[in-house]
């Protein structure tokens, strides 16, 4: 049994880390799927975050940042986790009522999914398997920036605001 069980595990390690961008697909809070194929060509910023953290007021700037580049071949991203001091205890239903009625959220909020640990998403796998990219995530809030090409081309921690200059220059280069 425990050969079948490191078999599988070894397989879907390696189905997370052989897969692009483009192979997922996740359901939003409201349960509409979003096929990660349909963002070719764009930039999209993931943020995984948080309802009752000190850093969702960022919610509001990311919301900012999304309508500010919209017209311009870009997306955000949510990515809710409750990896943190279970600061993201609501069901997604309620986690993406809260993210477009307490913080005015447009861009797509998905399901919850694990960023950290042993039961991290594929596409949170995906990411820590990118070259520079393999450090676990610290806290709620870490953005991570994917070009047109379906690569992640910096990240940026929870403290960095994403209406910070540092933050919207290297995103406006991706642009």
């Amino acid at each position: 049994m425990k050969k079948i069980y490191l078999v599988m595990l070894l397989l879907s390690t390696f189905n997370a880390m052989a897969a692009s961008f483009y192979d997922f697909s996740y359901k939003d809070t409201n349960g509409k799927l979003i096929k990660f194929d349909s963002l070719k060509g764009k930039v999209v910023v993931l943020a995984n975050i948080a309802t009752r953290c000190g850093y969702t007021g960022q919610l509001d700037d990311l919301e900012k940042i999304y309508l500010k580049y919209k017209n311009k071949k870009f997306l955000i991203l949510g990515i809710p986790s409750n990896d943190f001091s279970s600061q993201t205890p609501e069901e997604n239903k309620e986690v993406g009522n809260i993210c477009r009625l307490k913080y005015g959220v447009n861009f797509p909020i998905l399901e919850k999914q694990e960023v950290i640990g042993n039961k991290k998403s594929d596409l949170y796998k995906w990411v820590h398997s990118q070259k520079g990219y393999e450090a676990p995530i610290d806290w709620n809030f870490e953005k991570f920036i994917i070009d047109k090409n379906g690569n992640i081309v910096e990240r940026f921690k929870s403290a960095t605001n994403p209406t910070e200059n540092s933050f919207t220059k290297t995103l406006e280069k991706y642009l």
